[in-house]
C-alpha cells in the first residue's frame, strides 16, 4: 500500500531560506500548501480538506505556526526558555538569565534582551531596564533573557538531530549578515556544547554559536528549527531537521514531548 505524500505547509510570503527548503521539499515529494494562516485553519477544517492524508509539517514563524499547528496537530519542538541561562559559563562566556520583564525594568546597566522563543520583545542592548517595553505593552510576568553584551566576530548556525549537528553554515561576521560555509572550530564547539547540554534539547533544533575578537566561542542562542532560515547550510539535511521539529504530534518520541512549544 502506497503511503500518502507528506506535507510541508508554508506562509505566502517567502523568505529565501523558505524558498530553499520549498525546492528542496518538492524534489522529495512533498506536497506544498502556501496559504495565510486563517487559510490554512480553515481548509484543515473542511470535510474534503487538501491535507487530509499523510503527515503534516510546517515552516513559518511563531505567530503564523501558533494558529495553524493546533488545528493540524503539529507538535512544535523548541528549547526551554531558560535553557541558555542554565548552561555552564565555559559555554556561554557571560552572566545569561531568564526572568520575568517585570524584574528587568529593574535593571541600571546596559544589557542584552530578547524573548526566549519569539519576538515579542525586540531583541537588543537596552541601556537599562527603563527602555524595555512597560506593563501597558507587556505582561509584567512575560520571560525574558537578560545577559551581559558581548560582541561576535562571527556567528554560525548549527542544524541539530538527534544530538548530533547535520548542516552548519555561517551567517553574520561582526553584526552583519554574511553567509559562508561552516567553520571547522564551530562545529568542533558545537559538538562539545552538544556534549555537555544536547539532553537538554529536543531532538531536532537549531543552535547559534559565535566566536568573539580574542577568539572565544560562546552558545548565542537555541532557536526553534521550523522558524529558522537554513542560509547556506546543506538544505537536505536542514530540511530533515524541520521536519522533526514541526511534526505530528502522534509521532512524538518520549523525549520530545516536553518541549513542545
Amino acid at each position: 500500500m502506497t503511503r500518502p505524500p507528506r506535507t510541508l505547509v508554508l506562509p505566502p510570503r517567502l523568505t529565501s531560506s523558505a524558498r530553499t527548503l520549498r525546492a528542496t521539499a518538492l524534489r522529495r515529494g512533498l506536497r506544498i500548501v502556501e496559504a495565510t494562516a486563517s487559510a490554512v485553519a480553515e481548509s484543515a477544517s473542511a470535510p474534503a480538506s487538501a491535507l487530509e492524508g499523510g503527515a503534516v509539517h510546517l515552516h513559518a514563524g511563531p505567530s503564523f505556526a501558533d494558529v495553524v499547528a493546533p488545528t493540524l496537530g503539529i507538535a512544535l519542538l523548541e528549547a526551554p526558555a531558560d535553557w541558555l541561562a542554565l548552561l555552564p559559563r565555559a559555554l556561554t562566556r557571560r552572566d545569561v538569565r531568564a526572568m520575568p520583564i517585570g524584574d528587568a525594568y529593574r535593571l541600571r546597566r546596559p544589557a542584552f534582551v530578547k524573548s526566549p522563543n519569539d519576538k515579542s520583545i525586540s531583541a537588543l542592548v537596552y541601556a537599562d531596564g527603563s527602555r524595555l517595553p512597560g506593563p501597558d505593552a507587556v505582561d509584567p510576568a512575560t520571560v525574558v533573557l537578560v545577559s551581559d553584551v558581548m560582541t561576535f566576530a562571527v556567528e554560525y548556525r548549527l542544524h541539530v538531530l538527534d544530538g548530533a549537528v547535520r548542516t552548519a553554515g555561517q551567517y553574520a561576521e561582526a553584526g552583519r549578515l554574511r553567509l559562508g560555509p561552516p567553520d571547522g572550530d564551530a562545529l568542533a564547539f558545537g559538538r562539545d556544547v552538544l556534549a555537555a547540554a544536547g539532553a537538554s534539547l529536543p531532538s531536532a533544533i537549531v543552535v547559534d554559536v559565535g566566536r568573539d575578537e580574542e577568539g572565544r566561542w560562546a552558545v548565542i542562542e537555541a532557536n526553534a528549527a521550523w522558524a529558522s532560515g537554513c542560509y547556506l547550510a546543506d538544505p537536505e539535511r536542514a530540511l530533515d531537521t524541520v521536519l522533526r521539529a514541526a511534526g505530528p504530534a502522534a509521532d512524538l518520541s518520549p523525549h520530545d514531548r516536553a518541549f513542545v512549544r
